[in-house]
Order: structure tokens, then C-alpha cells, then sequence
């Protein structure tokens, strides 16, 4: 990447999380850098954020290591970074990430996953300031932002002020929703990470509700059965949609239904879902699939029980039919060129009845995970259940053999549970709470505008932050404050692409202007 004319220019970042890892590793690929860059992060998990903090290793991602590199372009870096760790510490491949043994592939575990993060924001850190950037890490949360000229003003909760010549807003997800106000219960766990400090105070002979029933409930499943868990468990959600079992990959590129295809589609007409299932109808036939293994999958959501759509995708996972496979690369890939030119209507129609849809079947489980589940079904010990309206803390009375609990409310009847844990993640729509004093300055400050789809509206190709359609030359969003305009912002790779793409805006933008304009003041003392 080309970076002529970047010299002086100081960038703030906005967020220490994996996206704030992703941006990094971008700005160490440029050439001759020579200015500043300040991450502000507050929480206590710097460059792994809530989902890949220190924890027990029996979680692991649910994506194979090709698929969570940092390094755009470059898949292999995360396997690489893996091997070299493993000789390091002494151990063998099998034993860090032992190969799933239903579908030949390897998952790492989170806490590992964490470290790379670490040591790739620490490499690219070293590289910035071994090309002459000045970097700074400040332990405070930013609660305003506004344009000054030729660049932005920063104040954080201590009341110290910074400017900069850019803003790259990394905020991350927030933490997850209370949707049935349990909060304050004592036996409400209203965050189940890390799992090795939250679930160690639970007998192992209670009843455990899991409020969920996607990935992260399907962790918590995991960890409570590693710690001996021998009481009966229940999945609680409205829909009881379990992720798909991630099957056996295989290799593919895609060649109709593609970001660059999707633009030349716009150039002819008006792009519609229509058009995405033709393309999509195309990609699978050129593979000599159809369309009816991906439209059975979404019909199955609705018309077949969890635990029998589970049991059928796990006895799938070396299926012979590539089509649900190939969908689930292609989305993520071409999701946000397609989602971007969609109308508007079309957006929010997806939004309501498809989200939980594509999120079950285009970031699913490793087969492993399934056959635990399975095997936890098949002794009694887990139940999913679906239909979910409300939960009550139990009162307790002398006359009840234990204090508290939960009676939980179904379509088909009444339950109760012991502990309940909250495996609902935070809504990829939704601006943190955190993060919403700092949002209500730039929308007040008219650099920024809430898309009513979630998040803040956001050029496509740069990921700047757009008001009425203009972007502004200074601001970008990167993660699921992007998520109304992109819709495709979660997942390591959505982030790797949207990171290099503002790297490039960046690198355009610095050489027009910083020739002609001298850099701001750097980001340093407090005014």
C-alpha cells in the first residue's frame, strides 16, 4: 500500500478491542509512516475485549484459524503465529488445537486467540514506531468529539482534551442486555465470560437456565460440563435456533456472486434481493449446486424442531453437497457490497425476519460442539427450550428448600431453574451505552448521523461516518457501529476488509492533503 505524503499525521483510535487490532496491523503495512497514533481503551481487557479474555482453554473459537488472521491478505498469519507460539511453549499442534475429529479441522481456543491478539497489536505497535510513528495508549474513556479545522477534538472522562488529524471510532459491542430485568438477583449471571471465575460458584448439582440459545450459550454449555457439571441444564429462547454445525471445508473461490459482480449489477439496474438470489443461484450453479439445499436450510428454521435439525446438520457435516457451504463464504463476502445498494424497505425487512437466520447458518459450530450437545440431549441432561415469554425470580419462604431461584414462563408450560446465566450477546444495532455520550457529540456536532437500521451511518467503500450521504473526511467507524449501513461487521475477516479499506482512505487522504497542510498539534498533553 502506497503512502506518500502521510508524514505528521496523527490518528486516534478510539477502542482497544480485536477491530483496534485489525486497524493496527493495516497502519504497520504502510510505507514510510512518520506520524501518531493514541488507542484510548478503559476496560481491563486490552486488545482482546469481552470475547477473547484469559479464560478456561475448553472454549474455543468457532472458526478455523485461516479464517481469523489479523493481516489482510494473508489467511496463513494466525496458523503461522500458532506453530511459532506452540514451539515456544513446547507443546505440539494437537495439543494447543487438536483436530475435531468429525471434521478434520482445528479450533483454536479463545484465550490463545487472545494472545495473538496481543502480540499483534504489540508487533505492530513496534513496527509503527520503528518507522517513526509516536504512539500512545491512554487508559480513559472519550466522551466528546468534534471537528476543528483540519482535524478533531478528543476530551475523555478525565477531563483531558487531544486532538487529531483523524478519528477511527473501534467502540466495540458494548456488553449484553438485561431483556428481562434480572439484574441485581443473586443468582443471575448477566455475563457468563470469563467462564472460569463466573460459573466456579455453582453447584454442580443445580438447575442452570442459559437465557440463549446461539454461540454463546452454547459455551456456556460447554463450560459447566468440563467443570463436572451433573445438574440438568435448559437452553431458553424464543426461537431455540441453535447455530448450524460447521461442516467439513472445502476449497472455493467465488466467481458470480461476488462484491465485483455486485456493482456491475448496479451499474445495469436497481439491485434487490432478487438479484442477490440470482447470483447466489448462479454461484451454486456453477458448481453444479442449487438453490434447494440452501432454501431447505432456511425452511427448516421454522418447520423443524432444534434438537432433530441439530442431529440432521451433525450427520451432514461430510456431506457431499458443497451449496451450504458456499453460501456461507459468500455472504460474509459480498453481504455488505449487496447490503449497501439494497433498498431501503428490503433492508428493513431483512432486519426483521431474516437476522437471526443468517446469523444461524453463516457462523456456526464446530461439529465437536455438536456432538457434545447431542450427547447431552440423548442422556437428559440437556433440554432446549423454545418459546420463551418471561422469567420471575422464585421468592423464597422458610418452607422452600433453597433461596430463590426462577420460574420461567413458556409457550408450553412453566419451568424453574436454580442460577441463570445470560448468554444473550449485546445487539450488533445497538450504539454500547458506553459509547453514547461520545455518539450524541458527533451527531451534535453534525459529523455523524444514527441509521435507523442500527449504528451510524457509514460510506460503504471507507467506513467514514456520512451525514445526508456526505461523508466526512476525518471520522470512520469500524465494528457494529457500521452495522445499519453494512450490516456485515461482525466476525474477524468483515473486520480485517473494513480495516484495510480504511487504511486505504487514509493513505488517500493524507497524500492530498497533508503536502498542502501542516499536521495538528500531536496528541499529547491536556488542554
Amino acid at each position: 500500500m502506497s503512502t506518500g505524503g502521510i508524514r505528521g499525521a496523527e490518528i486516534a483510535v478510539v477502542g482497544g478491542g480485536a477491530s483496534a487490532v485489525c486497524l493496527l496491523d493495516t497502519l504497520a503495512q504502510l510505507e514510510e509512516p512518520a506520524g501518531g497514533v493514541t488507542i484510548f481503551e478503559p476496560g481491563p481487557h486490552l486488545w482482546r475485549g469481552r470475547p477473547y479474555q484469559w479464560d478456561t482453554e475448553v472454549l474455543r473459537l468457532n472458526a478455523t484459524p485461516d479464517d481469523m488472521s489479523v493481516r489482510h491478505g494473508d489467511p496463513g498469519h494466525f496458523e503461522r503465529w500458532l506453530a511459532a507460539r506452540d514451539l515456544v511453549v513446547g507443546v505440539g499442534a494437537d495439543e494447543t488445537s487438536p483436530l475435531d475429529p468429525y471434521s478434520g479441522t482445528r479450533f483454536a481456543p479463545r484465550t490463545v486467540y487472545g494472545e495473538y491478539l496481543e502480540h499483534s497489536a504489540r508487533d505492530s505497535l513496534m513496527a509503527l514506531i520503528a518507522r517513526g510513528w509516536r504512539v500512545n495508549i491512554v487508559r480513559e474513556r472519550v466522551v466528546f468529539a468534534a471537528p476543528i479545522a483540519e482535524g478533531a477534538v478528543l476530551r475523555t472522562d478525565q477531563g483531558r482534551q487531544f486532538q487529531a488529524d483523524y478519528v477511527v471510532l473501534c467502540v466495540g459491542g458494548g456488553s449484553p442486555q438485561d431483556s428481562y430485568g434480572l439484574s441485581g438477583s443473586p443468582r443471575f449471571l448477566p455475563d457468563p465470560y470469563p467462564v472460569s471465575r463466573t460459573l466456579h460458584a455453582f453447584d454442580p448439582d443445580a438447575e442452570v437456565g442459559i437465557i440463549g440459545s446461539g454461540l454463546t450459550a452454547v459455551d456456556v454449555v460447554l463450560a459447566l460440563v468440563a467443570r463436572g457439571h451433573r445438574g440438568p441444564i435448559s437452553l431458553l429462547s424464543r426461537t431455540g435456533l441453535l447455530p448450524a454445525v460447521r461442516q467439513r471445508p472445502v476449497a472455493y473461490e467465488l466467481r458470480h456472486f461476488t462484491p465485483e459482480r455486485v456493482r456491475a449489477a448496479a451499474q445495469q439496474s436497481t439491485v434487490t434481493l432478487d438479484t442477490a438470489i440470482r447470483m447466489l443461484g448462479n454461484e451454486l450453479g456453477a458448481a453444479r449446486q442449487d438453490l434447494t439445499t440452501v432454501a431447505f436450510e432456511i425452511a427448516a428454521l421454522s418447520r423443524e424442531q432444534p434438537v432433530a435439525r441439530l442431529r440432521r446438520q451433525f450427520a451432514d457435516v461430510d456431506s457431499a453437497s458443497t451449496a451450504l457451504r458456499i453460501m456461507q463464504a459468500a455472504v460474509p463476502d459480498t453481504g455488505p457490497e449487496l447490503w449497501s445498494l439494497l433498498p431501503e424497505h428490503q433492508k428493513a425487512e431483512l432486519l426483521h425476519l431474516h437476522y437471526r437466520t443468517v446469523l444461524t447458518l453463516c457462523c456456526p459450530m464446530p461439529a465437536a460442539s455438536a456432538a457434545t450437545l447431542l450427547s447431552l440431549i440423548d442422556s437428559g441432561q440437556l433440554r432446549i427450550v423454545k418459546g420463551l415469554q418471561r422469567i420471575a425470580v422464585t421468592k423464597s419462604t422458610p418452607a422452600t428448600a433453597h433461596d430463590g431461584g426462577f420460574t420461567i414462563t413458556t409457550d408450553s408450560g412453566t419451568l424453574s431453574a436454580d442460577h441463570l446465566v445470560n448468554a444473550v450477546n449485546p445487539p450488533a444495532h445497538k450504539i454500547p451505552a458506553a459509547a453514547a455520550p461520545l455518539i450524541d457529540s458527533l451527531v451534535a456536532a453534525g459529523v455523524a448521523a444514527r441509521n435507523p437500521l442500527g449504528g451510524l451511518h457509514v460510506e460503504r467503500v471507507t467506513s467514514r461516518l456520512t451525514v445526508d450521504g456526505t461523508p466526512h473526511p476525518r471520522f470512520y467507524a469500524l465494528g457494529d457501529l457500521a452495522f445499519g449501513s453494512l450490516f456485515f461487521t461482525f466476525g474477524i475477516p468483515a473486520m480485517v476488509n473494513r480495516a484495510h479499506e480504511i487504511g486505504a482512505s487514509l493513505r488517500d487522504h493524507m497524500s492530498v492533503s497533508r503536502r498542502a497542510l501542516g499536521p495538528v498539534s500531536a496528541l499529547a498533553s491536556p488542554r
